[in-house]
């Protein structure tokens, strides 16, 4: 029996501008078929272009992919286009790009660096997005603070929130994307 890191998960679906970035929601059916309902490292194929990623959970039980602007200036996609998506699922995260805050507590905490390249690419994804998953600038600086403390603690991965509904603050509410 084929696992689903052995197969492609092929849809069409259309792109949506959500305050200002363009993103492609997953079907329901492709979205079943992921193994997590949190955040999934993919190989996809956008409009017929590679890109490493990882998909985003919508706080619906499903996903969507952020489409960057250079892709979506490439495809010429608007709101509304279809697009044709393949994903496989990747054995290894890619590593997430960091904050600017995040990079530099970890850039002033020498002692952490060896702690952060060890623990893996999807727990530092984590990382970065516990502390991106708030929109209230006070409790972001005490997250970036409560992470280099964790981890001096010995803490590998944030905590016990909820990965399915732990989105990107800049295009949800509440933890759901923003579909209108």
């Amino acid at each position: 029996m084929a696992s689903v890191r052995d197969m492609t998960i092929s849809f069409r679906s259309s792109a949506r501008l959500v305050n200002g970035r363009c993103i492609v929601q997953l079907p329901e059916d492709a979205s079943a078929a992921l193994p997590s309902r949190g955040q999934v490292a993919v190989d996809a194929v956008i409009g017929g272009r590679p890109v490493a990623t990882v998909l985003e959970p919508d706080g619906r039980k499903g996903h969507w992919i952020s489409v960057a602007e250079d892709l979506q200036d490439g495809l010429g996609l608007t709101d509304g286009d279809p697009v044709a998506v393949d994903l496989e699922i990747r054995s290894t995260w890619p590593e997430p790009q960091l904050p600017d805050d995040l990079a530099e507590a970890l850039a002033g905490a020498p002692d952490l660096a060896d702690v952060w390249q060890d623990i893996t690419p999807m727990a530092r994804w984590e990382w970065v997005r516990w502390v991106g998953a708030t929109r209230n600038l006070a409790t972001r600086q005490r997250r970036v603070e409560v992470t280099l403390s964790k981890l001096r603690d010995g803490k590998r991965r944030p905590c016990c929130f909820d990965l399915a509904s732990c989105t990107d603050p800049e295009l949800s509410r509440s933890g759901k994307l923003v579909v209108g």
